[in-house]
C-alpha cells in the first residue's frame, strides 16, 4: 500500500458530490466571514473522509463470514430475518455492527456467494443502535446463497441520520467476500443472519473492519488463513 493512502485513501465515487457541495459552501462561508470558511472546511474534510473507501486485506480461506461494515458490533442474539428474503420464520443469530459518522461506510460482503434476493422496505429513521430499528427502520435486505446451499442475510438499515441506502447488486449477482456491494449515508447499521446452528466468534462490543474482521467460521475453527489486498 502507498504511504500517501494511509494518509489520504481513496474516496468512494458516490461521494464526489457531496464533498464539491460541502467545498462550494465553504467557499461561500469563507467570502462571507472567515471562521465560516474554516468551519466549512473542516466539514468537507470530514465529509471526504466518509466516504473514503480504503483497501482492505480479505481472508481467502473458505468457510470464513467477514464483516459487512465498520464499527462496533451492538447486538447479537436470535432474530427472525426479513420476510421478504424468504428464509423461513424460524429465529436465526443476528449480529449487528453500528457506525457512527466517523466510521467507512462502504459496504462489502460477508461471504462468496450469489445474491439470491435483493429487498427493499421503506421504514423511520430511528437510532440504528436500538434493536427496534430492525424492523421500525428504512432497510435494504440481500440474501446471499452460498455454494454448499446455505443462505446468509445481510441488511442494511437507516439511522437517526442516514436518509440514503445505496445498494449496486441486483439478484443473480456474484459476490466475492470482501467485494463491495453498497453504502449508507450518513451513521447506520448492518444486521447479519447467520445459517442455522453457525455461532458468531465476534463478540459483543468488538470494532469491526468491513471484508476483514471474521464474524463466524463456517468450516474448521483455527485452520490457516491468507488474505487478498482489495
Amino acid at each position: 500500500m502507498r504511504l500517501i493512502d494511509t494518509f489520504l485513501p481513496p474516496m468512494h465515487p458516490e461521494g464526489r458530490k457531496f464533498v464539491a457541495a460541502f467545498a462550494g459552501a465553504a467557499l461561500v462561508l469563507g467570502l462571507i466571514w472567515h471562521p465560516l470558511g474554516l468551519a466549512g472546511l473542516g466539514l468537507t474534510i470530514w465529509c471526504y473522509y466518509f466516504f473514503r473507501d480504503p483497501v482492505r486485506s480479505v481472508p481467502l480461506r473458505d468457510g470464513l463470514i467477514v464483516s459487512p461494515a465498520d464499527g462496533v458490533v451492538s447486538l447479537i442474539g436470535p432474530a427472525v430475518p426479513p420476510a421478504e428474503l424468504g428464509m423461513g420464520p424460524e429465529p436465526l443469530i443476528r449480529v449487528s455492527v453500528f457506525m457512527s459518522v466517523f466510521n467507512c461506510h462502504v459496504n462489502r460482503a460477508v461471504a462468496e456467494g450469489t445474491v439470491g434476493a435483493v429487498a427493499y422496505r421503506a421504514g423511520k429513521f430511528l437510532n440504528a443502535s436500538l434493536d427496534k430499528a430492525s424492523e421500525d427502520n428504512e432497510r435494504n435486505a440481500i440474501r446471499l446463497d452460498l455454494a454448499d446451499g446455505r443462505q446468509i442475510a445481510v441488511v442494511q438499515i437507516a439511522g437517526l441520520v442516514a436518509r440514503r441506502i445505496v445498494c449496486f447488486v441486483q439478484p443473480g449477482a456474484f459476490l466475492r467476500a470482501g467485494e463491495r456491494f453498497g453504502l449508507i449515508r450518513f451513521g447506520s447499521r448492518l444486521d447479519v443472519y447467520l445459517p442455522p446452528g453457525v455461532e458468531p466468534v465476534a463478540t459483543l462490543g468488538q470494532t469491526m473492519v468491513a471484508g476483514e474482521t471474521v464474524i463466524a467460521d463456517l468450516a474448521a475453527p483455527g485452520a490457516a488463513m491468507m488474505a487478498r489486498r482489495d
